[in-house]
């Protein structure tokens, strides 16, 4: 099955609005995006779902490493780069988004308990051990942060699932951070 990649002139007409919005604070329309607007629930779920996860208590640098470990653990070549774009523009140091990219650990310690725990929850399909648990606690990280970790898996996992079937094309803003899985 062949998805193509919608615009603003030729999506359904529900996803439409909702296009045309992300494409002016995107400042271009993302591949991602345009094979998601061939359906405007999962278009607008994704969205919303982002915006939901900007308005948790995690900081930018830990919403990218997030986002990051997430889309590695999936082998979402796509997301990868994006978020490798993304997460420099939000200033998260360039070795924690290498180490992220490369599944090596990072040194910053929180950093690494919260990738750790990220990719136990979505590699054990939300089953993370005692250990990952209490690690993410020892570092300093709360109830409320482990749910805000899985509406991150959440949200990475829709795109990276989406990015799987659709086979995406990766966008020329991200084609400097392309990346290959490991298992590649």
């Amino acid at each position: 099955m062949q998805i193509p990649t919608r615009t603003v002139n030729d999506a359904p007409e529900a996803s439409r609005e909702v296009l045309k919005a992300a494409t002016t604070k995107y400042g271009f329309t993302p591949n991602l995006l345009g094979k998601m607007a061939n359906s405007a629930s999962v278009l607008k779920a994704y969205l919303e779902l982002n915006g939901l996860l900007e308005q948790t208590s995690l900081t930018p640098a830990e919403r990218q490493t997030v986002l990051l470990t997430v889309s590695r653990e999936n082998d979402c070549r796509y997301c990868v780069a994006a978020h490798t774009v993304i997460a420099s523009m939000q200033g998260v140091q360039n070795e924690v988004v290498e180490a992220i990219r490369n599944g090596q650990p990072i040194g910053d310690k929180k950093l690494e308990a919260l990738s750790r725990f990220t990719s136990e929850v979505a590699t054990t399909r939300g089953w993370p051990s005692d250990e990952a648990k209490q690690a993410l606690e020892d570092a300093g990280y709360t109830p409320a942060q482990a749910l805000e970790v899985v509406l991150g898996v959440t949200v990475k996992t829709l795109s990276n699932y989406v990015n799987h079937l659709a086979d995406t094309e990766l966008d020329e803003a991200f084609s400097a951070k392309a990346w290959e899985p490991v298992t590649a």
